[in-house]
């Protein structure tokens, strides 16, 4: 099905099941639920996993068992799992892996979702997080506890676009003899690969830029294969799978992926180096930008800078919510990663029940404003950003 060897462009087009005897260029849909066995010895042989074949589509389906080996060979894993949304993926990923008892060391940045998982849902069942500062990496050890199972964190981060040293997560991890897991979802198995920098597993929210075009939900976590089983195991019982149908889309949207970011990459320096140069913005924060203070982190583990930027406009929550009424062109939407350019305003929309004090600790000032750059014409972007920037 697949060649380690090929170059990631040819893996993402090249890696599909096997044909039918209808000898389709195009992978099918296999919209079925389950599947049936040819007697009671391959049932029972099935069931026990001695055979490797597909029984039901909340365990396996052939199209999905496609896009998650596309992103293994992408992201240079051993197996994964593949779930309804990314949401699914995180959680999934965290339950299957730790028990009561068990200590969470987060970087202070993560997505809103998974901030609550950390701080709502586990301490239900006595398992609990520690968060670390971005800004501060010599800090991280200071919060392992004897206790503590796991080290994550999201680079670049939302929606501040941190970006965080993996080279250094991978030596503490090791060090303490943690489970790393990095959420890979903002640069893509295009742009970063988290694995060769030592962490055991990746989640992606494949909503985001792996779908590319705002379609459908998908989620999926890759690494160590022992790893990857007890998720496997713990998913098989629960049911977050991802649906056959749009892991056929997932698939095909990664056939375009390398080209669509290369595109995305390009325009979003683009609207960050207007952005940088206008007088109503007060700072601006892409990976790629040497006023970044991580920008020297970013160059050695980023092929490119990713479609996000954050800049801060003057003028607080009400310059924010004033830039956001004047948009034409540009998408007000929570999404980001798609080919149309969204812009959003955190402190008076996603992460407007935070107390000021709480934004702030993950940088979310007032002013603070997030692009997910598109695909349209560059400059179509950039004058829409200049008229409501006004």
């Amino acid at each position: 099905m697949s060649n380690q060897n090929l170059g990631l462009e040819t893996q993402a087009i090249r890696t599909q099941l096997e044909r039918t005897q209808y000898l389709e260029h195009s992978v099918p849909l296999y919209l079925t639920s389950s599947f049936v066995f040819e007697d009671a010895e391959d049932m029972r042989a099935s069931f026990a996993e001695e055979k490797e074949r597909n029984i039901y589509s909340r365990f396996s389906n052939p199209n999905t068992s496609e896009f998650v080996e596309k992103i293994c060979l992408m992201e240079g894993a051993e197996e994964g799992y593949a779930f309804a949304t990314g949401m699914a993926a995180v959680y999934s990923t965290f339950a299957a892996l730790l028990n009561s008892g068990d200590h969470i060391v987060s970087a202070s940045s993560v997505f809103g979702s998974t901030h609550t998982l950390f701080t709502k849902y586990f301490p239900k069942w006595n398992i609990t997080t520690s968060y670390f500062d971005v800004n501060k990496p010599e800090t991280i050890e200071n919060f392992i506890q004897p206790n503590t199972k796991i080290l994550y964190a999201e680079s670049p981060t939302n929606p501040a676009v941190d970006i965080l040293d993996l080279e250094l997560l991978g030596k503490i991890a090791k060090k303490y003899n943690l489970i790393l897991i990095i959420d890979n979802c903002f640069a893509t198995p295009y742009i970063q690969n988290p694995i060769q920098f030592g962490a055991d597993l990746v989640i992606h929210s494949a909503t985001k830029l792996i779908d590319g075009q705002g379609r459908v939900l998908g989620g999926v976590t890759v690494g160590r294969s022992d790893l990857i089983r007890e998720i496997y195991l713990f998913s098989r019982n629960t049911g977050p799978a991802l649906s056959p149908f749009n892991a056929w889309v997932l698939s095909k949207s990664l056939e375009t992926l390398p080209v669509r970011i290369e595109k995305h990459c390009e325009n979003a320096l683009k609207v960050a180096e207007f952005l940088e140069n206008n007088p109503n913005v007060a700072s601006v924060k892409y990976p790629f930008l040497k006023s970044h203070p991580q920008y020297e982190v970013a160059k050695k583990q980023m092929k490119l800078g990713g479609n996000i930027v954050a800049f801060e406009i003057k003028g607080g929550i009400e310059a924010g919510r004033k830039f956001l009424d004047k948009i034409k062109l540009c998408s007000l939407s929570a999404n980001l990663g798609d080919t149309r350019s969204i812009v959003t305003h955190p402190a008076s929309t996603t992460h407007s029940k935070l107390t000021e004090e709480e934004r702030l600790a993950v940088s979310i000032t007032d002013g603070l404003v997030r692009v997910s750059v598109g695909l349209e014409t560059v400059q179509d972007v950039i004058n829409d950003l200049k008229q409501a920037l006004e």
